[in-house]
């Protein structure tokens, strides 16, 4: 009578570490999965590049968009490593600011019959600073006009 009771008990622990417990708990690939989602309906219904503060309940997120012309590049390889690096100039100029200076030259020259000839050359440089860690790439999709969709993002407090 023991040994059946015994293995009784033995056998319901068995099947209760066996029997999976139902588990609420939100993951982090959900967290994603809700802000991408979100992200691409938003780029999807008006489209714009560059960055934007996002928050939600929880966080606050800095994203960062990219489109880039599929014709433009060889592999699909190249293309991802032009996104990211665009990507992060893009929130290191948010973020850390940038110094933008501009010359402008006008050439004229005078030809022996009077005619003039105008030669405008303005150039703009950017300098910035910084660097931006922790950018993750979110998702990428087709967008309109043959270009990619790239939305990276780093949450900030």
């Amino acid at each position: 009578m023991v040994k059946r009771a015994t293995i009784a008990i033995l056998l319901l622990d068995i099947i209760l570490l066996l029997t999976p417990a139902p588990c609420l708990a939100q993951g982090y690939n959900a967290e994603n999965k809700a802000l991408s989602d979100f992200l691409t309906r938003m780029y999807k219904s008006n489209p714009f590049e560059g960055v934007r503060i996002i928050t939600d309940y929880d966080n606050t997120y800095l994203v960062t968009v990219i489109s880039l012309d599929k014709t433009k590049y060889q592999n699909e390889s190249i293309m991802n490593r032009v996104a990211s690096v665009k990507a992060m100039s893009e929130a290191n100029r948010y973020l850390n600011g940038s110094n933008i200076t501009m010359d402008m030259v006008i050439h004229m020259t005078e030809h022996q019959d009077g005619k003039t000839d105008t030669q405008i050359i303005e150039r703009i440089q950017e300098t910035a600073t910084g660097y931006v860690k922790q950018l993750e790439q979110l998702t990428t999709f087709s967008g309109s006009n043959n270009r990619q969709v790239f939305i990276y993002y780093k949450t900030i407090n």
